[in-house]
């Protein structure tokens, strides 16, 4: 829908609706049809990834600055990492391989540090998305677990189907799971960022991976955490890549080895994610922004068919790409179809030592991107506020 000015106007009065900083409510964000509900009323997810607070040795002075800075946009929930696989002690890590043992960091360069995360993002209103590995070698990933265990340099998807490297994947989301089993500020669990038959560039494949190996693997992964944690929503963390029957587009035919239909429909699965990058997939036809409107529209058709909620997670083009028009044009579809929730893809901060991390899509304060989207958040919460639909 497109808001007159009298509705944006009473709208913009409301400041609460906005950006709220109040007490946190101790009950958990629920699945309920096509939305979220929080103690029986809408919960609207809106707001960024910051991948980096729990990396990058913040104190917790500047861990609150930067969820401030996403909570002042009308951000409810943030998604982060809950993984740094290393094989060496170095700064802040959460799991440290020797051979094939792994071990958990317990300590202030550890989980002591997400401790501070959940604290800071709890006292700014805010819930957390937290992903438990990477398809990426950024900060280890599955091709760590891969190399440990079975031998440096074996296929990529062997952390889908090998039982030891499964085994050692529940082994570290179980710490996870039930070290924050009854913490609200969590929203849900996700199985990976990104999964793909693929992994980075270096990485080998079998040859043998196909969307049935990683649903099957998604059904056994989801199957586990609700195994351990009823209080919680699970999620993928996948780009959302669908696999349609004569599609020669590789966003549409299965060939990264995901079907969205098939893993929105597991029933230990309580949402969808996809994430959006046109320019990066070489999907700019008829043009970058009208191909993202459409996977939108395509990922909010899928929520409406499977009765689940669906988040864009992710989304992102440079400065130089039309950037305000193309998050304006996505911003406002997501408004209008229905679409579940919006998350960017990344928030920025001036924080002690400088600036957070800018792959070239980070938005800071005073930016015109990020001065835009308080108004967002309004509409999509104005939306959600009758209830699920």
């Amino acid at each position: 829908m497109i808001l007159n000015v009298r509705l944006i106007t009473l709208l913009e009065a409301a400041v609460s609706l906005a950006s709220p900083v109040a007490k946190q409510s101790a009950g958990f964000v629920k699945a309920d049809g096509q939305g979220f509900t929080l103690d029986g009323t809408p919960y609207t997810v809106f707001g960024a990834n910051s991948y980096w607070v729990g990396l990058m040795g913040l104190t917790p002075d500047d861990m609150d600055v930067a969820f401030q800075n996403i909570a002042a946009t009308g951000g409810t929930t943030v998604r982060t990492w809950g993984f740094n696989e290393v094989t060496a002690p170095s700064k802040d890590y959460y799991h440290l391989w020797n051979g094939s043992t792994a071990t958990i960091n317990y300590g202030p360069t550890g989980l002591e540090i997400f401790d501070n995360v959940i604290a800071a993002a709890k006292a700014n209103g805010i819930r957390l998305i937290v992903t438990l590995t990477n398809n990426w070698d950024d900060y280890g990933g599955m091709d760590v677990y891969v190399n440990q265990i079975i031998g440096q340099g074996q296929p990529h998807d062997y952390f889908y189907t090998n039982p030891d490297i499964i085994a050692a994947y529940q082994e570290y989301v179980k710490v996870w799971v039930e070290r924050y089993l009854d913490e609200p500020t969590i929203f849900g669990w996700e199985l990976a960022n990104e999964p793909r038959c693929t992994g980075s560039i270096g990485s080998v494949t079998s040859g043998t991976c196909t969307t049935t190996t990683i649903t099957n693997w998604v059904r056994t992964m989801s199957a586990f955490i609700k195994s351990l944690d009823c209080n919680h929503l699970v999620g993928v963390g996948d780009e959302g890549w669908f696999d349609w029957t004569n599609s020669m587009d590789m966003a549409y035919n299965g060939s990264k080895g995901i079907n969205f239909d098939a893993n929105l429909a597991i029933d230990t699965i309580d949402f969808g994610t996809f994430h959006l990058y046109p320019y990066t997939w070489d999907e700019e036809t008829p043009s970058a922004m009208s191909w993202g409107q459409t996977w939108i529209e395509n990922h909010r058709d899928a929520q409406m068919t499977c009765g689940k909620p669906v988040l864009m997670e992710e989304f992102g083009v440079l400065a130089s790409q039309n950037q305000i028009a193309t998050y304006e044009n996505w911003y406002t579809t997501v408004v209008e179809s229905g679409l579940a929730g919006v998350l960017i893809w990344q928030a920025g901060s001036n924080l002690t030592n400088g600036t957070t991390p800018d792959d070239g899509f980070a938005i800071y304060p005073g930016t015109a991107i990020y001065d835009m989207e308080p108004a967002y958040a309004v509409q999509l919460k104005a939306r959600n506020a009758g209830g699920p639909y």
